[in-house]
């Protein structure tokens, strides 16, 4: 494996990678940089637009590919969900003739790099449903042509670059390596977090072969800080898969720690916090409501599909069960403090503060809040929502329901505070009669 890090040069007035001479020699004598480039992206959601985003503040020409009509209108529109200075790029992209939007597959014949960034959900039934990411890479490589760079980007099983880009692209006569060049390379964005910003996150690269490891880092090194090679494709998949399960068994993990501190009437926060002073071998979860958003939920089921006839992932299993269920056990325990007081669930007027699946942002994918809602309505209760960035949303029963005003003095029979806004009012919270706040955020912003 080789660290390469990014180093300050005046090729073409951009920033290039400076790869270590093992690798350089690979490359066969192209030294192409971002700026003489064109990078096609496949798939503007939360991946793909800061990603071409970053391509175009490099220097590169790039081209944003997505099927979906609406979501190209309201990029070009700049109605989308994205960190101020992604915005300021958007606005300054559009102005240019180096960034072109289309939803024409052709496009990416153009292009001197694909980097392929659609979405890998799990259906109803935790299943993986792959139909995004085979529907891209059947693009990709019918509109492949000789030199073209193709990186993955969207988390899957082990061996997803191999099926559906190494295997297509021979099958099509080229020479993979040589011809054309493959390599994954997962994507680390954490939507909203301004903390981290994708240019400072390490890029994991693991290429097909040496030269497409080689051509990859040397594209990805120049929208990121530090590339760190791996030896192949699969090992780059199961570092994915590895480091989002490591989230979700402590996500697990720090939710039933809440539930027994709760059982000792002792405060989650308070233990969470003085754990936390060990500098060393402790990492510190915070209990919710559950998991949202594109990668906890869903990722570690691409490995548990790939294992299910293997008895090798158990702790896997029980921690995205707990996930699964955390939902339901909120309800369960709603339905128990209405009780003490004598108040029956289908009788009481029930509010779930947020329905992003993460504060600061308006993504509502796999969220627990929208499922509290359905187990809620599924049970028969009157229960509303209020989020400031998620003006409506539809259950999966099809209810399409509307964020509701902060109640003035009005009191709702129980609040849900599934998750909290940044500078998010909670006075009228803390107010109401009955509060159910299962990671204690209230505690936290107190």
């Amino acid at each position: 494996m080789t660290v390469l890090d990014r180093r300050e040069r005046s090729d073409h007035g951009v920033r290039t990678v400076d790869l270590s001479a093992d690798v350089v020699d690979t490359i066969d004598g192209a030294r192409m940089t971002i700026g003489s480039m064109t990078l096609a992206i496949v798939g503007l959601g939360y991946v793909g637009l800061p990603t071409a985003l970053a391509g175009f503040a490099a220097g590169a020409r790039v081209i944003g590919l997505d099927i979906n009509e609406e979501r190209l209108a309201e990029i070009r529109a700049q109605r989308v969900d994205a960190v101020p200075s992604d915005l300021d790029r958007l606005e300054n992209a559009l102005k240019s003739e180096r960034l072109t939007l289309t939803s024409d597959p052709a496009a990416l014949e153009a292009a001197d790099a694909v980097v392929i960034c659609v979405p890998t959900p799990v259906d109803e039934h935790q299943a993986p449903d792959l139909t995004a990411l085979w529907a891209a890479c059947r693009t990709a490589v019918a509109h492949a042509r000789a030199g073209q760079v193709l990186i993955m980007t969207s988390t899957s099983y082990v061996g997803t670059t191999r099926d559906l880009l190494v295997a297509p692209l021979a099958a099509r006569g080229f020479t993979v390596g040589e011809d054309v060049f493959v390599a994954y390379s997962p994507e680390r964005i954490d939507p909203g977090n301004t903390k981290y910003p994708m240019e400072t996150v390490p890029r994991v690269v693991g290429g097909a072969t040496p030269a497409c490891a080689a051509r990859a880092a040397r594209i990805l090194g120049a929208i990121a800080e530090t590339i760190h090679l791996v030896s192949t494709p699969d090992v780059a998949e199961l570092m994915k898969l590895y480091e989002n399960i490591f989230r979700a068994v402590n996500i697990a993990l720090a939710n039933e720690f809440a539930d027994i501190a709760r059982e000792l009437n002792i405060p989650i926060n308070e233990v969470t916090h003085a754990a936390s002073t060990k500098p060393f071998g402790y990492m510190p979860f915070y209990p919710g409501s559950g998991a949202g958003g594109h990668c906890i939920p869903c990722d570690p089921h691409y490995l548990l599909g790939q294992l299910a006839d293997r008895d090798t992932a158990p702790i896997v299993s029980v921690a995205m069960a707990a996930i699964a269920a955390r939902p339901r056990q909120i309800v369960d325990r709603a339905q128990e403090m209405l009780a003490a007081d004598g108040l029956g669930l289908r009788d009481a007027r029930v509010l779930v503060v947020g329905v992003a699946y993460k504060p600061g942002i308006q993504d509502t994918r796999e969220s627990p809040g929208i499922e509290i809602l359905r187990i809620l309505h599924e049970r028969g209760v009157e229960a509303h929502y209020i989020d400031p960035l998620v003006p409506s949303v539809t259950l999966p029963d099809g209810q399409r329901l509307s964020s509701v005003e902060p109640p003035e003095d009005e009191a709702y029979d129980l609040v849900i505070v599934s998750t909290l806004h940044p500078r998010f009012p909670t006075a009228w919270v803390r107010r109401q009669p009955r509060i159910l706040d299962p990671g204690e955020q209230l505690g936290r912003l107190s």
